[in-house]
């Protein structure tokens, strides 16, 4: 009952569709988590895991605490912590306290966090991964006290294609479509697809270029991902939406991570460049890709600690 487990992880699509043995789940703009309790355990405190095997607890004492409260002795539940700004989701508003573990500094942030559960892996010691998923969610229903800062995460039956079109209007992420009747199984899936409303994915940084003019910290971050013969590839430059914060805490991190080669494996020929090793993963949103695989009008949306950069790779349909 304790420890990590790799997370059920969703497939992208361009295929939108409508279909009465699939549900439709709002896709949130935040970080995975898993939840995990055990009383039986040394301490019995409920845990938060990354999808990369990192504990998370400190970081969100108040979901440890709802959990606790709310969420029954034994359990393995999946879910999005999120923050929100207006009345959308915003991964780049929870950055403000992602790294942080001291329960003032939180709270000083001002940033609330919110834990969106839609599975449950096991129950008062019962496996539930090979359930069917509606039977999971409805037992999931059942077991918590929805009150903030746990939410249940709601989902729409069959009309994927109406949905889509109001999740959009609705300047959502998107939705994810899941076989209702599909047990819950780690890895990436196509018993739950990705249908986005914006173009945004993990990269990878390989390297940055110097500043210019009044600019602080550095130019722009090169980034790239890992192709399937395990080359890892330029995608292109980010030089925007920083505020000064930003771009000098991330130079500050990248001065102890140089090296003196480029890790790409294509030739990247910008001006001013500086290479680092490749580790530090960042959310990036951008229109399309080009013809000649170059990110087009990509801008910095923060960083993630939930991802490891060996499982970055381009993201197609």
């Amino acid at each position: 009952m304790t420890g990590w487990r790799q997370p059920m992880l969703a497939t992208l699509t361009e295929r939108r569709f409508s279909d009465p043995n699939w549900l439709f789940e709002r896709k949130f703009d935040g970080m995975r988590a898993l939840s995990v309790r055990d009383d039986d355990s040394k301490d019995g405190a409920p845990q938060l895991w990354s999808r990369n095997e990192k504990r998370i607890d400190d970081s969100y004492p108040e979901l440890v605490d709802a959990l606790a409260e709310r969420g029954g002795s034994r359990f393995v539940a999946d879910g999005e912590i999120v923050a929100f700004d207006g009345e959308q989701t915003s991964f780049a508003r929870l950055q403000a306290r992602i790294h942080l573990t001291d329960p003032e500094r939180i709270a000083a942030t001002g940033v609330a966090a919110y834990y969106y559960l839609f599975d449950l892996l096991s129950h008062d010691g019962e496996d539930l991964t090979g359930l069917p998923l509606r039977k999971r969610k409805r037992i999931l229903r059942d077991v918590f006290d929805f009150r903030d800062p746990l939410r249940f995460a709601p989902h729409r039956n069959t009309d994927g294609e109406a949905y889509y079109r109001e999740a959009c209007e609705r300047g959502w992420e998107g939705l994810i479509a899941k076989r209702a009747d599909a047990p819950y199984r780690g890895g990436r899936s196509t018993d739950w697809l990705k249908f986005k409303c914006v173009r945004d994915q993990e990269f990878v940084v390989g390297g940055f270029t110097d500043p210019q003019r009044s600019r602080v910290g550095f130019g722009a971050l090169l980034v790239g991902y890992h192709d399937g013969s395990g080359r890892f590839r330029y995608a292109g430059k980010v030089g925007t939406g920083y505020d000064n914060t930003t771009l000098r805490s991330l130079r500050e991190r990248m001065d102890g991570m140089t090296r003196r080669e480029s890790p790409f494996a294509d030739a990247v020929r910008e001006r001013g460049a500086h290479w680092i090793h490749p580790d530090l993963v960042v959310q990036v949103g951008f229109t399309e890709w080009t013809t000649d695989a170059r990110l087009r009008h990509p801008r910095y949306l923060g960083m993630r600690t939930d991802k490891s950069a060996a499982d970055v790779v381009r993201e197609t349909s």
